[in-house]
């Protein structure tokens, strides 16, 4: 969509419908509080989580995205702009659709979304959705968030999951006087260079017992350089750098474009290749930190912050970094490495809603690759709530509509999951693959979801894009887990030609 192209920015799905008489018509009933959710491309965390819980909660959403067509495809909205606005009209004189709450009543969950997908996905029922509008918005610059969600009315909540939107949803929130991110916190923990000088200056607290008990993090931080906008990679060539050291976008996600090298040579070569794919970005040289990699999954109200869990994480060889599988550890996280990490989240000014953070354990250290200040993706967060037992996606929308979360959120400490990503390792066409299935055997359920289509032609990104598909192994013990997930592999094949 071309984001100039004023046309493109009406509201397909929420315009009134016109009426030809000029009598005074009765004033609507007061609506469902309403989210403004922010997004770029759908994803499994919106879709099958966020909004389902805020069809839970009663919740009206308007969704910001600069993708409008994506997402209608995504909920399976495929009527055009004037049966969508006449959907709405008859759900504000109370005659909900299908799927769709009346104005002021809970939504239903048990009728099936109007205008499903057709072909085997209408098969499935679809998860109850909210009163959703969809309105096409650059939600990228934080002035246009703001102006739609101010001609919107009123808003109750801003809320966003994208990895690239959490600034301008908590400027967006802080504009309205609505609970949320510290816009300051959110950008530093996304501008990766930034996230390294304030731990560097940050400095114990003597206040802070975990920090105070254990300051080597802060007095030994992690070296890191940066490659400014426009600067010409070749001004890297007398770096003082810790070969081999890790390159990677200053803004990156899902460790694209994330490479490590062995000499000035290779950095200035691949800083090179990275600006032919992404013109005139910033980059970020660190140090390449050895060790176990983990994370570690809070929550929080702006006054308690819980520890959802944590996960040991395998990756491929290097050069690069693509996850392949996730352990859930077994609860409570190890010590003294989780308060650690609390201690450095709480000097970045993390505390609010929640977060996905990953370290390196070194001994007794913990030193933070990045923090993503966001729900943990790739379907983990989706297995997590149904692990812990809880309402986490509720919850987490509840800490943005100002609501404060219990001192025990009650989960579960028995679960143990396995996610085994089966990645693509050339380009090429899927010729053959398994279909989606679940099954349960020995007190191990394995979930199995295609992430590509049989026939579909992709290059190799060496990315989580190169996922074919996600095997969710959730139980009680481990060793049933891996085995059950060993047998998966070994009975399935995946064929790309």
């Amino acid at each position: 969509m071309n984001e100039n192209d004023l046309d493109a920015a009406s509201r397909p799905f929420s315009s009134p419908a016109l009426h030809g008489s000029s009598a005074a018509q009765p004033a609507p009933a007061p609506g469902p509080p309403r989210l403004h959710l922010l997004a770029l491309n759908p994803t499994d965390s919106v879709t099958e989580g966020f909004l389902p819980a805020a069809a839970r909660l009663g919740l009206a959403v308007t969704l910001l995205t600069d993708q409008p067509d994506a997402h209608a495809r995504a909920y399976g909205l495929r009527d055009d702009a004037q049966r969508g606005a006449a959907r709405r009209e008859e759900a504000r004189r109370g005659e909900a659709q299908p799927g769709e709450a009346r104005r002021g009543e809970a939504p239903r969950s048990d009728g099936p979304q109007a205008d499903a997908p057709r072909g085997d996905a209408a098969d499935a029922p679809p998860p109850p959705f909210p009163a959703l509008d969809i309105v096409p918005c650059d939600v990228r610059d934080f002035a246009e968030v703001i102006s739609r969600i101010a001609a919107d009315g009123r808003p109750h909540a801003v809320f966003t999951n994208s990895d690239h939107l959490q600034t301008q949803a908590a400027l967006a929130a802080a504009y309205f006087g609505l609970p949320g991110k510290d816009w300051r916190a959110a950008l530093r923990t996304k501008n990766k260079a930034e996230l390294r000088r304030a731990l560097a200056a940050a400095g114990p607290d003597a206040a802070d017992t975990a920090w105070s008990a254990d300051p080597v993090w802060s007095a030994d931080p992690v070296w890191s350089a940066e490659l400014a906008t426009g600067q010409d990679p070749a001004t890297l060539a007398g770096l003082d750098a810790p070969y081999p050291c890790v390159v990677k976008p200053r803004e990156g996600v899902a460790s694209e474009d994330v490479v490590l090298v062995g000499d000035a040579d290779e950095l200035v070569r691949r800083c090179r290749e990275i600006r032919a794919r992404r013109p005139g970005a910033a980059l970020v040289i660190e140090e390449f930190l050895e060790g176990e990699l983990r994370t570690l999954e809070t929550l929080g109200d702006g006054r308690t912050l819980h520890v959802l869990g944590a996960f040991r994480t395998e990756l491929s060889p290097p050069p690069h970094f693509i996850e392949e599988r996730l352990h859930l550890l077994p609860a409570p996280p190890p010590q003294p490495h989780t308060d650690q990490v609390l201690a450095q989240l709480r000097a970045l000014g993390v505390g609010f809603g929640v977060c996905h953070t990953e370290y390196v354990v070194q001994g007794d250290r913990a030193r933070l690759i990045e923090v993503n200040y966001r729900a943990i993706g790739d379907q983990c967060d989706l297995v997590l709530a149904e692990l812990l037992g809880i309402p986490l996606f509720e919850y987490i929308l509840r800490t943005h509509l100002g609501e404060p979360l219990p001192d025990d959120l009650g989960a579960r400490t028995d679960g143990r999951v396995r996610m085994e990503y089966v990645m693509a390792d050339r380009a090429g066409r899927l010729a053959s693959a398994p279909p989606a299935s679940v099954t349960e055997r020995d007190g191990v359920r394995l979930d199995y979801r295609p992430l590509r289509g049989i026939g579909e032609e992709h290059p190799l990104h060496r990315t989580n894009r190169d996922f074919l598909g996600v095997l969710r192994a959730t139980g009680t013990d481990q060793e049933r887990i891996d085995a059950a997930v060993a047998e998966f592999l070994a009975a399935h094949r995946w064929e790309i030609v």
